[in-house]
């Protein structure tokens, strides 16, 4: 099995962010200082007499929604949904200041559009972040009754001085923080293995819990730990969509390599189970799962342990996963 055959192709994903690219050549830049494919997007008001930074990020909780349909359970994935948004921010370097959301439906219950509500201020109270406004879209034959789509924009702020990348070099390394789960991807596959070959229900044991539980664990929020170390980081790698081979290089510059040592990364068993009972690949469940590490910091071998303490103390396990090489800019597994 493999992302591709359940129905979710990367390649042709990053195909089209490559177009995008081209199309929006012909628009103004506008105070511009990133360029599309990012995390997030950098934005400078100094026309404006302004030193200040805005990010923004967008992104939805994906095919997990059909988990939380399925099981009726709505108050989690609004955590998903801000946790997907802020994660991303903070690679920026800067941090979440309001928030937008939107959800799509055709007949849905007051509760359930409720317990998303609850979920997305949970996740903001994590993040210490405003809910300023959104979206309720009501739409007759788009869905089924009982189904809808949630999406999430969210704007940050920071100086110039905070953007992160910053200059990355050889001998820098590689801290890992756990994740709670699966997060937020992955979960056509997940879907594909679990419920289509295997046939589990959402009360099947899986590795010692009941799969609903596991499935619907909502995505860990790293804003509070990235404010405590934000004086020792270089870069900042939300480990998401694509998991270690696409997402570490978009903070890579061509002078060097990542090398991720396999051996040090936490042992989570439901990451071995799906990939045993899937027949995955490994490059294929590094490419489409956290196994384990839902945000990454890379930051001078001097501050390691400045990171490591600061962890403990916010409650996240954290790992020496890795260090960079001179390179061209790739991700190595070994």
């Amino acid at each position: 099995m493999d992302y591709k055959s359940s129905g979710v192709d990367i390649d042709k994903g990053n195909r089209f962010a490559r177009k995008i690219k081209e199309l929006v050549k012909v628009l103004p830049k506008n105070g511009t200082i990133s360029s599309i494919g990012g995390f997030g997007a950098l934005i400078g008001l100094s026309d404006l007499g302004c030193n200040l930074i805005l990010s923004s990020s967008t992104d939805g909780v994906g095919t997990k929604l059909l988990v939380a349909q399925r099981a009726d359970k709505h108050d989690t994935v609004g955590i998903d949904l801000v946790a997907m948004n802020v994660n991303d921010i903070i690679t920026t370097g800067t941090n979440p200041y309001f928030f937008l959301d939107y959800v799509s439906y055709s007949d849905l219950e007051d509760r359930a559009l409720e317990d998303i509500v609850k979920g997305v201020v949970d996740g903001l109270e994590l993040s210490e972040c405003s809910l300023v406004g959104g979206e309720t879209a009501q739409m007759p034959d788009i869905y089924k009754n009982g189904e809808y789509d949630l999406a999430g924009f969210c704007v940050g702020i920071g100086k110039k001085e905070d953007i992160l990348p910053k200059p990355l070099k050889e001998g820098m390394v590689l801290i890992g923080f756990e994740s709670s789960g699966f997060h937020s991807n992955g979960y056509s596959l997940l879907r594909r293995i679990l419920f289509d070959i295997h046939h589990l229900d959402l009360s099947s044991e899986f590795c010692g819990k009941p799969l609903a539980e596991i499935l619907l664990r909502p995505t860990t929020i790293y804003v509070k730990l990235f404010k405590s170390i934000k004086p020792y980081v270089k870069a900042l790698i939300h480990i998401t969509g694509g998991g270690f081979y696409d997402n570490i290089p978009r903070v890579l510059n061509s002078g060097v390599n990542a090398i991720l040592e396999k051996d040090k990364l936490p042992e989570v068993d439901i990451f071995k189970a799906v990939q045993d009972m899937g027949d995955i690949e490994e490059n294929e469940m590094f490419r489409t799962f956290n196994m384990g590490i839902g945000m990454i910091a890379i930051c001078e071998n001097s501050d390691k342990e400045k990171i490591i303490e600061a962890s403990k103390r916010s409650g996240i396990k954290s790992y020496e996963i890795g260090f960079l090489t001179k390179g061209i800019g790739e991700v190595k597994i070994v």
